[in-house]
């Protein structure tokens, strides 16, 4: 496998997403496009001790879709006690870092994809963004579901967003979950994984193409989806796309 490349970004934008994720906004320094597919993810080489020290490296999915631009988003959950995030959590837009990436084979093609039920928790929901603004700037027709379990609606990474994308592009549906929900929620509760066999059934009765899951997030989620799609509904090996990050 060849090396990745290695290139420096500086922190143009913040946003807060949730009580506990950040948003940066990085721009490669050299001005060239961020060449990576839907999916993919970059390493950031952190300066958070002292000159002596080494960097410490942390890989995040890719926010932002591909678009020939030198600009891409990562979102940062700060940890407890986790060195890296607490850092990327004050770093101030004018910090340069150094890079390396794309990659990662978790993808999904913009065009001529199949039917989709994608299925995140946290910020695994990051790759899935990528794809799903990928597939709309390409005008791609096939079915795209989200199925998005967080705690409570405060935890909901770009809600807003997925909001108004199910109002305005017929292909794509928005299913939120909770499993804190405030008595006042109308939506869905619990686990992602109480939800998956329905939504696969729905999503395969529509005649539209064999449909594949798109899973991230941490590992005990991704196992037990990954058993229900392939053990319990027989969802053939190649249907069934996963990453996880811890």
């Amino acid at each position: 496998m060849p090396i990745p490349p290695t290139f420096e970004a500086r922190l143009v934008g913040t946003r807060t997403l949730s009580p506990t994720v950040r948003e940066l906004v990085f721009d490669r320094l050299d001005g060239r496009p961020l060449q990576f597919e839907a999916g993919q993810w970059v390493s950031a080489m952190l300066p958070v001790a002292n000159q002596n020290a080494p960097l410490l490296k942390r890989s995040y999915s890719i926010a932002s879709a591909p678009e020939r631009s030198p600009r891409f988003e990562i979102a940062v959950t700060r940890v407890s006690a986790g060195l890296g995030s607490t850092w990327l959590h004050t770093l101030e837009p004018g910090a340069q870092l150094r890079f390396d990436g794309p990659q990662g084979f978790f993808i999904r093609r913009p065009v001529g994809a199949p039917p989709s039920l994608m299925i995140a928790t946290g910020t695994g929901i990051t790759p899935l963004r990528s794809m799903i603004r990928a597939a709309v700037a390409a005008e791609s027709v096939a079915p795209m579901w989200l199925l998005f379990g967080v705690r409570d609606d405060a935890d909901l990474l770009y809600g807003s967003e997925w909001r108004d994308l199910a109002a305005r592009y017929p292909g794509f549906r928005f299913e939120p979950t909770l499993s804190r929900p405030a008595a006042t929620w109308a939506g869905r509760r619990g686990y992602v994984q109480a939800h998956v066999r329905e939504l696969w059934h729905t999503l395969a009765s529509r005649g539209e193409g064999t449909p594949h899951a798109f899973v991230c997030g941490l590992q005990r989620m991704v196992g037990s989806v990954r058993d229900i799609l392939r053990r319990d509904l027989d969802v053939a090996r190649e249907q069934v796309h996963s990453e996880r990050y811890d």
